[in-house]
Order: structure tokens, then sequence, then C-alpha cells
């Protein structure tokens, strides 16, 4: 099969499309013909080995000391069952399915069943693989971290991007009133997809505006700690999915001092890191099929143009996801 080999950390140009051996179902797992899957900030991480500190998380994170731990990469994925493990009674070939797994940047992968979902009815694979990874991060940090409640006042900082517009969607879902940030060129957007409100950071820092949010989902800019922690209620929580920083510690120094400071005060500072659940595919499954959220897609790419894909992803402009049709 055609495969997306990363050999090495470093630019995309170090990427290649190589012929690879298909992989063989094991007893608990589904093999799956991907048709399309999608591009995430992790790939990108993956791919150049940073922030460095997540080197020396070893292999339990994915990564090793000189080059990925799966050489494939990829990680939403979107196709037909080709093949099910002995033990697998909940699928059968030609079922379609969404869901993530590592080494999806290819023709085939195997998937743990907690990993995979029937795909939703009314989405094209190329929609419902831009939902796996984004979608179950903006889900846990609304529902599970943030505890997002109808009628609060909710801030994203970065409507725009992968999680941003999901997040939108999802608090408009759960009855909250919501306001975006993102740059002037995605007003529109963030607008279009239900946010009542929406500050364009170029012109406003939406910390300094007045306004008091009882949660704050931020999964881009460079806001501080400080900087959110002004712009909440006495008894907000703030949410940290992912924001700048150094190629060292990337945005984890913030992640990882978020719960100390919230020792110190009634406000709730916490870290997210999303785990991929087959339960939570099936609440985004029923949502969309519900009109209730829509999967908001950027560009498109082939395989062989995922180096392309990821320098894109790389410029961290894209408004949505980015979509890779296998």
């Amino acid at each position: 099969m055609k495969a997306i080999v990363c050999d090495k950390y470093g630019a995309p140009d170090v990427l290649e499309l190589r012929e690879v051996d298909k992989p063989v179902v094991k007893d608990d797992e589904v093999l799956v013909r991907v048709h399309a899957t999608s591009v995430n900030p992790a790939d990108w991480h993956f791919l150049t080995g940073t922030p460095y500190i997540v080197r020396l998380a070893g292999s339990g994170m994915g990564f090793g000391p000189r080059k990925p731990k799966h050489q494939i990469l990829g990680l939403d994925l979107a196709g037909r069952v080709e093949a099910v493990g002995g033990n697998v009674t909940q699928f059968r070939p030609g079922d379609e399915v969404f869901g993530a797994h590592n080494s999806a940047y290819a023709e085939y992968v195997c998937v743990p069943l907690d990993g995979i979902a029937p795909k939703p009815a009314n989405l094209t694979f190329e929609q419902a693989a831009a939902v796996p990874i984004a979608g179950v991060t903006a889900l846990q940090g609304l529902r599970d971290k943030g505890q997002i409640q109808p009628g609060q006042q909710v801030l994203i900082i970065g409507a725009s991007g992968g999680v941003g517009t999901f997040a939108v969607q999802l608090a408009k879902s759960f009855g909250a009133d919501v306001t975006g940030v993102c740059s002037t060129r995605n007003l529109d957007l963030v607008r279009s997809i239900g946010a009542d409100q929406v500050i364009d950071y170029t012109q406003e820092d939406s910390t300094l505006t007045g306004r008091r949010y009882d949660l704050i989902f931020q999964v881009a800019g460079n806001n501080s700690l400080a900087d959110c922690r002004r712009a909440l209620t006495p008894e907000g929580t703030l949410v940290l999915s992912s924001g700048e920083g150094g190629r060292l510690l990337g945005p984890m120094g913030r992640i990882i001092r978020a719960p100390v400071l919230s020792r110190f005060g009634s406000q709730k500072l916490v870290g997210l890191t999303a785990k991929q659940t087959k339960k939570d595919l099936v609440v985004l499954k029923e949502l969309m099929e519900g009109g209730k959220v829509t999967p908001v897609i950027d560009r498109r790419y082939t395989l062989a143009e995922v180096p392309e894909a990821l320098r894109y992803q790389g410029e961290g402009q894209a408004q949505g996801k980015t979509v890779i049709t296998v």
C-alpha cells in the first residue's frame, strides 16, 4: 500500500510517499481502507519533534529521541471496513466508519475498537475525516474540563481553527452565549458558525474588553494566564488546550502552571489532553446528524501532497480543517 513515511524529524521535505506492507489486523482491531484523513497540529509536532520536551516523553506519546515512534504520520481517518479481527462483532466489511489512530496517512490502517464509530450518515468521507481529533478535543474541553452550562458566557480563543470551529458550534449546542476570537479575515466565518460576538485580535485584546466570562477555552494565541484570569468571572474556568510557546516547552509551560495557580483563588485553571473514545465519537455523530455541528473544511490535498498540506498547517492560518483525500 502507499503511505507517507517520516524517517527523521524535520521540515515537510523529509516526508516520502512509499510502498509499504499492508497492516495485518489483530483480534481486537478493524482494518480500514482509508478514503480520507486530515491534518492536525499534532501531526506538525510529530514531524518536527517540537517542542523539544516531547522527545523526552518517549514512545508513550509517540515520540522518539531522533524520529517519531510511528513512521507513518496522521491520526484522523474515515473509510470503509476492509476486514475485522477475530473478536470483533460490532463491525463487518463494507461498514463506513470514522475515527482516529496513528499511521492514518496511508491507504489502510488497523484501528482498535475504541478508536472508531459508524460514520455520520449525512457527511462525506472528507467531512467525517475532519472530525475526530478536533471534534473530540473541543467536546472534552467544553463539557468535561469546562463543565459548560446553558446561559454561560463563553470565550473561544482561536475560534477559526480546527478545534475552534467545533468549539463554537458545540458551545452553542450546549446553550451558551459564545464570543469567538480570530483574525480579521475569519470574522465572517466565525459568525457564520454561530458565534454571538466576534473579536478581531489584531484590533482588540479579548481580555481587555471589560467583559467577564464563565468559561474561556484557549486553543490558540499567546494570551498569558494573567490576561485570561482577568477576563474570567470570580469563579470562572480557563481550559488550555494549546497556544503559542517556545521550541523547548511550547504551550506546555502554561498548561503545567495552570493547575498550580488554581490553588490560589476561586477560579479554575485546567489543562486539556484529549483522549479519543468511541463514546465521544458517537456523541459527535449524533450532533452532526442532527444538524447542530458541521465540519469546516479549508483546503483539500491528495495523499502525495501531504508535505504541502503540513507546510500549510505549519503556517497556522488554516480556517477549520485541512483534509487529505486518499
